[in-house]
């Protein structure tokens, strides 16, 4: 049995390395004791930071939260690539990275900020032919994946360090869903002809949901701090309060009229102040992408 009090609501964790998301999400269904247990956005094993997961009827609200904007603090290496984009790879080949010089290296990553078209790496959980990339890569096979549309809303480096053929370069992301980090790694390295890789991830922010507001797995162990599902759709999305009439119909799968807060997902609440719904504006109504109450 789940603990009423906890069984709906998002759980903000501060991954440890070395675990998998589904690692961190068993420990959260143990914790909670439900199966009902997911998580938004996939972090790698070496990546550390926050990872939203939600519990109960806050599950709907993932693949939501997945689609928004995330931070991330990385360090990179230019010297060397490898066959996964990251340090958990073999190295593939070395060049030395001494000579770029500042100048370049502020180039590189300006021609990496923005709207730019970005090829995952092959080692990825994204499917080829019904099959994970990272099978097919880890099998031998080259697997040629298609650029897809990624934006960067902002790239800067926060620290340089140089030490013999390696230069380690450290920068705060932000960047849309779909953004791998490693592939911004591999793509610097490659443009500034050296080589790179990615030596170190932390995600700083999924949404509104940051890191100062994140709870290590020994904590949560403690003390399973759960956001209401309310608070947490009134955080993530605009707000919209309906009338009693309003409420009725969004509950039972109707559509609302527009209200001008799209484009993306708007959380309905009643007149009571309780969650409703998400909605989805589209021309001159508001359908429901999820129905939390009734």
């Amino acid at each position: 049995m789940t603990d009423p009090d906890t069984a709906s609501g998002l759980v903000i964790v501060d991954k440890p390395g070395g675990w998998t998301s589904h690692d961190v999400v068993a420990r959260v269904r143990r914790l909670a004791r439900t199966r009902r247990v997911g998580h938004a956005g996939t972090l790698d094993p070496m990546a550390t930071g926050v990872l939203v997961v939600g519990i109960g009827k806050a599950t709907r609200l993932l693949g939501h939260l997945a689609l928004t904007e995330k931070g991330y603090d990385a360090t990179i290496r230019l010297g060397a690539s490898t066959n996964t984009d990251d340090a958990e790879g073999e190295i593939t080949a070395t060049a030395s990275a001494a000579g770029v010089g500042d100048a370049e290296l502020a180039a590189g990553v300006a021609a990496l900020t923005g709207r730019i078209e970005q090829i995952p790496p092959q080692v990825s959980a994204i499917k080829v032919n019904g099959e994970r990339a990272y099978k097919r890569a880890r099998a031998g096979e080259d697997v040629a994946l298609k650029a897809r549309p990624v934006t960067v809303s902002a790239f800067t480096v926060t620290a340089v360090r140089r030490t013999g053929d390696f230069v380690d370069v450290d920068a705060s992301i932000a960047c849309s869903s779909g953004t791998y980090i490693r592939a911004l790694a591999r793509d610097l390295g490659a443009a500034l002809g050296c080589g790179g890789h990615l030596t170190a991830l932390r995600r700083t922010r999924v949404g509104p949901y940051i890191l100062d507001g994140a709870r290590t797995l020994d904590e949560l162990a403690a003390d399973l701090a759960v956001l209401p599902i309310g608070d947490a759709v009134a955080a993530a999305f605009p707000r919209r309060d309906v009338s009693e009439d309003d409420a009725r119909k969004v509950v039972h799968g109707g559509k609302l009229p527009a209200a001008g807060l799209g484009p993306g997902p708007v959380g309905v609440f009643g007149p009571d102040g309780t969650l409703l719904a998400l909605v989805e504006e589209q021309g001159h109504g508001a359908r429901p992408l999820a129905v939390f109450a009734g």
